[in-house]
């Protein structure tokens, strides 16, 4: 910035601007407060059915949430504007009073050429009028008024420019829609485009001349800043992709960064910090993130610098374990890595020794799990936390009927070669590799991930979280990937209790997905149980007898059982609320009787309870099986998560009313239906009802029909007193017939398929 244009400065269009900017946030705000609270509360309180359900009312959501993004990046230009505007104005004012002073001591201040500026003397002593008195003045005076003017422009030049830089930023970030990056003023952005130049350039740095300090300084940097979309962009796009792989690669190999050494117990955090930079600067739309996400697909095939063994798929998939990244990139990055996998190992004919832990291998990952050789680890704890990419990923086809491999299918009598979707590779093909964790032991993270990465795929939310208001309805590709997993686990149980680790998963998916399981259990193709079990988006079309398997499967395991049990018990108890709530509208009513609707609630969980229960009998009678102690804690550790949930059963979702018991206020959750069954179940737990039943296969099955029908009673009952029902006095009686009746249908299902289970069933 030039002399002139800063002595001269008018503000009056900035003014105008902030003004306008300022009315702009305003009506933002209103416009998202009823986008908000009023076209999303009605769309939250609709009853969507059909493509409504799966399409528009995720749409409004989106909708109202851009609204939000508008105005926090309107509210960050204005204030960029405002912040930017108040300090040169200041500084305008300093040149101004500098300039004065120079007047008051014989000296003035005259633009230069090429923006510049000299201070020399107003009146020289040697040419002043007989009589003229000059004010006293030092020879230094001329140095110090040049050097003061000087300070000036340049602060004024920084803090211009840094503004103009910081609104380019935010404007860039995304090609549709508004930045979610928040600024208070102009010194907070700026800061942070400061400190990623900072921290991308000591990350260039030649592993080993990276000191101790330098770690230091980028550990606590990207951990400030990970959350900062500009900073996180700035940093991604400065270090590049190919620097991106040697620095965390470099890193981790014990031959290199020789003064880091003493610190490598932090890499665990640097991990994790960079993992969450790297994931919030993929969702930018800048060119250069726009060239780093290609780059970095591109790069994943090629062996990375230094490290003579890993490839870039190997070190990158260790940095995507934390964080939500970008869909299209996710998705980008799945194709080039099943490509890459499909190369070397002859689209699966042979295990890929690369993959395998070797000593020669960095160790890439350092949260303890795993070595990090397979990328397939850390790509899919990527997928876990990015439920749409997820459900595309598992949706592609890894081979063809058409491809050079060894995979087949019947066709009759014939055996001809099949056509492979990536979740039937990983999930039922794939010879996985070999990975131990940093003390020696068998790592099973990456089946685990692959479970984790499967729950975000089929519900739509990331995996280790609950469903919430904002969880959109199961679209087509949800529910047709939920029908491969049942069918798959129906066909081989031994798919998932062979890596029990994956029934936490495994069971939350199921959980819910209990409408379309209940329907399924129904076996009515023409009556009116669709009423009955709600379903708002697409329903997966599951067979009865493979419900059945999966849900004896799940039994089996503490984690898949305690995660079914509380969805199902949660979900017959909300479903109880909402059908006996009477000013439930016609076309939506099962039964003009109370007694039906308690009925055949009471027998489908009965029949869930019951299928359940039998998968942990035969676990628990097994000569090796887990105590029935394991499962009661399992459902005791759950209580805290399910404790807060309005229920499973996205099929209903919100729409279950959650009636409050008694007068109470709504919202606590003992208060309600699901809470007071819930909460029955879990002091069921805590005092230890199957203890006295050991091994013994009828103890067992005896407890688990005392609990089922004993949580349809409490659902039933509480339910009747939430609506003020004259018939209170009757629903118990209701509840207990037909649940000890869905007991025995599990039974009775169970029995006619014992020729393809490997247990034998005992109730």
């Amino acid at each position: 910035m030039d002399l002139e244009a800063l002595r001269f400065a008018n503000f009056a269009l900035l003014d105008e601007a902030i003004t306008d900017w300022t009315t702009t946030v305003t009506h933002l705000e209103t416009l998202e407060r009823e986008a908000r609270e009023g076209l999303r509360g009605r769309a939250e309180k609709a009853n969507w059915t059909g493509v409504n359900a799966t399409v528009s009312r995720e749409f409004i959501g989106r909708t109202a949430a851009e609204f939000a993004d508008a105005r926090t990046q309107a509210t960050s230009l204005r204030n960029i504007l405002k912040d930017t505007r108040d300090e040169l104005k200041d500084w305008h004012r300093k040149l101004g009073e500098a300039i004065e002073r120079g007047t008051a001591k014989n000296l003035t201040v005259a633009p230069g050429g090429g923006g510049g500026f000299t201070v020399t003397m107003n009146i020289h002593p040697d040419r002043a009028a007989k009589g003229t008195s000059l004010p006293d003045r030092s020879p230094d005076d001329v140095t110090a008024l040049r050097d003061e003017i000087q300070s000036i422009l340049d602060r004024a030049t920084e803090i211009d420019t840094s503004a103009a830089q910081l609104l380019k930023a935010l404007v860039d970030q995304t090609d549709h829609g508004f930045s979610g990056a928040r600024y208070a003023d102009r010194d907070t952005g700026a800061n942070a485009l400061k400190e990623a130049e900072k921290l991308s350039a000591l990350a260039k740095k030649s592993p080993d001349d990276l000191s101790a300090e330098d770690f230091a300084a980028l550990n606590a940097g990207l951990k400030k800043h990970s959350g900062d979309e500009l900073f996180a962009e700035h940093f991604a796009s400065r270090l590049g992709a190919k620097g991106t792989l040697d620095f965390w690669a470099n890193l981790t190999d014990p031959r290199y960064a020789y003064e880091v050494r003493a610190h490598r117990d932090q890499l665990d955090e640097l991990q994790k910090n960079l993992s969450l930079t790297l994931a919030n600067a993929t969702q930018s739309d800048t060119r250069s993130m726009s060239e780093w996400k290609h780059d970095m697909t591109q790069l994943g095939g090629q062996t990375v610098s230094r490290t003579n063994s890993a490839l870039g798929f190997q070190v990158m998939s260790n940095l995507m374990r934390w964080g939500n990244y970008d869909d299209q990139f996710l998705k980008s990055y799945g194709r080039e890595l099943i490509k890459t996998d499909k190369e070397l190992t002859r689209n699966g004919k042979h295990s890929l020794p690369l993959w395998n832990d070797i000593p020669l291998n960095p160790q890439l990952n350092r949260d303890g799990t795993d070595l990090g050789s397979d990328p397939f680890t850390g790509f899919l704890a990527a997928l876990s936390n990015s439920p749409g990419a997820a459900t595309a990923f598992f949706g592609d086809t890894y081979v063809s009927k058409d491809e050079d491999h060894d995979f087949t299918e019947k066709d009759g009598d014939k055996t001809v070669k099949a056509d492979l979707t990536n979740f039937e590779y990983l999930f039922e093909e794939r010879d996985w590799p070999h990975a131990e964790d940093p003390k020696g032991k068998d790592s099973h993270s990456g089946r685990d991930n692959l479970a984790r990465a499967l729950e975000a795929a089929t519900t739509g939310h990331p995996a280790g979280e609950l469903p919430t208001r904002d969880t959109p309805p199961h679209n087509a590709e949800q529910a047709r990937l939920m029908e491969q997993l049942v069918k798959s686990i129906a066909e081989d149980g031994e798919r998932l209790t062979k890596h029990s680790h994956m029934s936490d998963s495994i069971g939350q998916i199921t959980a819910e997905y209990l409408p379309d399981i209940s329907r399924a259990a129904a076996n009515d193709t023409h009556g009116k149980t669709n009423l009955l079990f709600p379903v708002a988006g697409v329903q997966a079309d599951l067979p009865h007898n493979e419900v059945t398997r999966l849900l004896i499967t799940l039994g089996q395991s503490p984690e898949g059982y305690a995660a079914v049990e509380l969805g199902q018990m949660s979900y017959m108890a909300n479903l109880m609320d909402y059908h006996l709530n009477p000013n439930l509208p016609e076309n939506q009513r099962y039964s003009d009787s109370p007694e039906n609707i308690v009925e055949a609630i009471s027998r489908n969980s009965g029949e869930i309870g019951g299928t359940l229960a039998i998968g942990r009998q035969e676990e628990i009678t097994s000569p090796a099986g887990q105590a029935a102690k394991d499962f009661q804690d399992s459902v005791a550790q759950q209580k805290n998560a399910w404790s807060g949930a309005i229920g499973t059963g996205v099929g209903v979702g919100v729409s279950f009313i959650a009636s409050p018991i008694g007068g109470a206020v709504a919202g606590g959750v003992a208060a309600t239906v699901s809470g007071v069954v819930l909460e029955g179940l879990f002091q069921q737990s805590e005092t230890d009802v199957l203890k006295n039943a050991g091994k013994e296969a009828g103890k067992l099955w005896e407890a688990s029909v005392d609990s089922g029908t004993r949580s349809a009673q409490e659902a039933a009952i509480n339910a009747a007193k939430a609506h003020n029902a004259d018939y209170a006095d009757a629903v118990a009686d209701w509840a207990l017939s037909s649940s000890e009746d869905g007991f025995s249908h599990a039974s009775t299902n169970a029995r006619q398929m014992s020729d393809d289970l490997t247990t034998e069933i005992q109730p």
